[in-house]
């Protein structure tokens, strides 16, 4: 077994559990510093796929091809956070996975992260655990509406949601969600009325060292992220304290790698975790044009034991995400000069799915 403590040289391999646009942009930044990659993926044409040196394509329960895969890696990281806990933990007997089983535990499940969070004297929304629909209606007299139910394992994207307001047919919005034992129940949360949603990625390095982007400001469409504005205008107590719980949490969990944290800033100024993401994140992707290191960049650092880079943002951005069909307006994207386009090589358009993104860059204000 090699060295887990060593750093990992140049020319190592590292392994990419998932293939999709965030395994892409991993294996193109570790590329660029001299690393091959090799992606554990579902389809040969995923889009990390497309770029890797090699790619071992099995379902995530196929013992077999996972050691196969472990054996041919010299360190794994994850590109999404759904993935199973025993098939990190089955890799981890021969190579080091950054992060690992016992951060998906948490961020994998709702209930739990919350539970973590307030554990540690995080601010978030007041909750209540519903593992089935007859707990839904003492939950709401409690909590009150509206509210937000969402299941607790395998929703993003305001998939296995539904807001709940006084009035709403509980049992119907319980079956709505989809909640039920294979989702882990459900939780319920009250409405927060924020000014604005922000998020905070920052990294650990395997020395425990940390380093925070800028906090920005996310534009939702249909609980999909659309736009992206780098840095958000907070005032300076603000963004230090979301910038401070990003780091707290991210310390809490003993993370190696990076931690994505979406907050709620309401107008009192006052910061509420929402969720969090072990893993590079949509809201990041303009930190490739603007920022002295990447997200991606950062992520190879941190799991491979290098010492962080500089988060600074050398300009201000505005980063849109290109859903379904938009993506089809590549030519005017590339017409504009201004214009950073990012493909990810999904072949398929559908509503709501993230094609690529563009990201413009503004003169950096202080």
């Amino acid at each position: 077994m090699p060295d887990r403590t060593a750093a990992l040289m140049p020319g190592a391999t590292i392994g990419i559990l998932g293939g999709g646009q965030l395994g892409r942009m991993i294996a193109l930044a570790a590329e660029a510093m001299g690393y091959r990659c090799h992606v554990f993926c579902q389809d040969s044409d995923d889009p990390a796929a497309q770029v890797c040196a090699a790619a071992t394509v099995a379902p995530f329960d196929d013992g077999d091809a996972l050691d196969a895969f472990a054996a041919a890696i010299d360190i794994a990281t994850l590109e999404f956070e759904n993935l199973p806990v025993a098939a990190v933990e089955r890799i981890a007997r021969t190579v080091p996975v950054r992060p690992g089983a016992a951060v998906l535990t948490v961020a994998q499940d709702r209930m739990r992260e919350k539970n973590f969070a307030t554990g540690i004297g995080v601010g978030t929304a007041p909750y209540a655990a519903i593992p089935d629909a007859t707990a839904l209606e003492s939950a709401v007299a409690r909590i009150g509406t509206p509210a937000i139910l969402k299941t607790c394992r395998l929703g993003y994207d305001g998939k296995g949601q539904v807001r709940i307001e006084a009035g709403t047919d509980l049992a119907g919005a319980w079956t709505e969600s989809g909640a039920g034992p294979a989702t882990g129940g459900a939780i319920l949360e009250g409405f927060v009325a924020f000014e604005r949603e922000v998020s905070v990625i920052v990294a650990r390095g395997t020395d425990g060292a940390t380093a925070a982007f800028v906090p920005v400001e996310n534009r939702h469409a249909n609980h999909i992220l659309s736009e992206t504005i780098a840095p958000a205008v907070l005032a300076p107590s603000v963004a230090g304290a979301a910038v401070d719980m990003a780091t707290r949490l991210a310390e809490a969990l003993d993370i190696v790698g990076l931690l994505a944290v979406e907050m709620f800033v309401t107008a009192d100024g006052a910061v509420l975790m929402n969720e969090m993401a072990p893993r590079p994140h949509n809201s990041g992707h303009w930190t490739i044009d603007a920022c002295v290191t990447s997200q991606f960049t950062q992520l190879v650092r941190a799991v491979c034991g290098l010492p962080l880079g500089d988060p600074a943002r050398h300009a201000d951005a505005r980063m849109l995400n290109l859903l379904g069909d938009t993506s089809a307006d590549w030519p005017g994207w590339f017409a504009d000069p201004a214009a950073h386009l990012h493909l990810y090589g999904k072949r398929e358009a559908r509503a709501g799915r993230k094609m690529g993104h563009v990201t413009w860059l503004l003169p950096k204000s202080e």
